[in-house]
């Protein structure tokens, strides 16, 4: 039976979503063999995932002409070659030649979030589109969690570098099951533009991003709260596998499937979250409460997290639904007040302040850790930051209301 052409836009979307996930979630979950490996502290893993946070702001600020040139499933086909490319050299025990690798794989997960937005917002029904959009984000914590169950027993089974191998045989196995797809989807790319590759290097193209985002009242505010979801987000990502490793005591195996439940919980979540937006009608007041929820799970987590296994995966789901289940309801809500020939640029937009975001986020983690010889501090700050900027944003609609 031949799937409607939203079904297959989301088939092709969902798949890469999952896989490049899977790859870009190996790497935190590595982190302590890999810095390891390199001689360096744990809390160095916040440094390479600095480094893929620039890989994947240098795309959305610039890659949206290579976007137009290609279609969007070619890009996410290229993007999937830049992540295994960055496995590969992120394989080999030289750190500066693993750093290059990051910045690889973050210029090949970028592709993601604009390529996708244009694809979905043109096929999917207005009626589910919050819905749709949720499901394909729900591939980021979907793929994460498969890492979690599945890269300590390939490391067992296969070794370290066997390991990145495998999964980078997986990325490059995904980038031809989406070739089929390509004729239907990327029928309605844009304009030609033989100069992409100029303006891939072009610091113009930042300055585009970011005016595009004064399209509508509500992107500054939306960009603002995507942001601050980043930031917890991406330090949540990077550091957790570590900090139940060194402070709790857990082995790779037990710290994996902690971050598997933590990533578990936020798919179902981006799922429900989506379907409630639809339903809501308007995505940013429920963008609002998750942040206040997020700051009270992670503080949770910080100060109950260690006391008993079972009190700890509760903490886990309560923050991966909260802290990580915002992604889907934010992507449509950007695609929903954007102009609709600029959903993409929109998309790339906000991404790259929220990546931004991703980049501060770890580093400024790895530096209170360091000074404060803990992580609890560190992850107390991001979820106050959360908190903050949810309340702020709430307050803010609600006296927009008002007047």
């Amino acid at each position: 039976m031949k799937l409607p052409l939203w079904g297959s836009a989301l088939s092709a979307t969902l798949l890469v979503q999952v896989v490049s996930s899977f790859a870009g979630a190996a790497i935190p979950l590595l982190g302590p063999l890999l810095t390891l490996r390199w001689g360096l502290a744990p809390e160095s893993i916040g440094y390479v995932s600095s480094v893929v946070s620039v890989g994947i702001c240098w795309f959305l600020a610039c890659g949206n002409p290579m976007l137009d040139h290609h279609g969007p499933v070619r890009a996410l086909q290229i993007g999937l070659a830049f992540i295994a490319a960055g496995l590969l050299l992120l394989s080999l025990p030289f750190a500066a030649i693993g750093l290059a690798g990051a910045l690889l794989v973050g210029l090949g997960l970028a592709p993601n979030t604009p390529a996708g937005s244009q694809i979905l917002m043109r096929t999917a029904p207005a009626g589910h589109r919050t819905l749709v959009f949720s499901i394909k984000q729900a591939g980021v914590p979907l793929g994460g969690a498969i890492a979690g169950f599945a890269i300590a027993p390939m490391v067992s089974g296969f070794g370290f570098v066997g390991a990145l191998w495998a999964v980078v045989a997986t990325v490059l196995v995904s980038g031809l099951a989406v070739q089929p797809f390509r004729r239907s989807l990327d029928a309605e790319k844009g304009t030609q533009n033989r100069a992409w590759a100029r303006m891939f290097l072009s610091p113009s193209s930042l300055a585009r991003s970011a005016r595009v985002l004064s399209s509508h009242a509500s992107l500054p505010m939306l960009t603002a709260l995507g942001v601050s979801f980043s930031i917890t987000q991406a330090s949540i990502t990077a550091f957790t596998a570590t900090y139940m490793i060194t402070q709790h005591g857990k082995t790779l195996a037990q710290a994996g499937h902690l971050v598997a439940t933590l990533l578990v919980a936020s798919t179902l979540a981006r799922i429900f979250f989506g379907w409630l937006a639809d339903r809501m009608g308007s995505g940013l007041h429920l963008l609002c409460l998750l942040a206040l929820a997020a700051g009270s799970a992670i503080a949770l987590l910080v100060g109950m997290g260690g006391t008993n296994p079972w009190v700890t995966y509760s903490c886990m789901a309560l923050v991966g639904a909260t802290s990580m289940g915002w992604n889907g309801v934010h992507m449509a809500e950007l695609a929903r007040v954007s102009p609709p020939a600029l959903i993409g640029d929109v998309a790339s937009g906000a991404s790259l302040f929220g990546f931004v975001g991703s980049i501060c986020g770890p580093l400024i983690f790895a530096v209170t850790a360091n000074r404060t010889g803990s992580f609890d501090w560190p992850y107390l700050l991001v979820a106050g930051q959360l908190a903050v900027s949810g309340a702020f944003a709430l307050w803010s609609l609600r006296r927009h209301t008002q007047a």
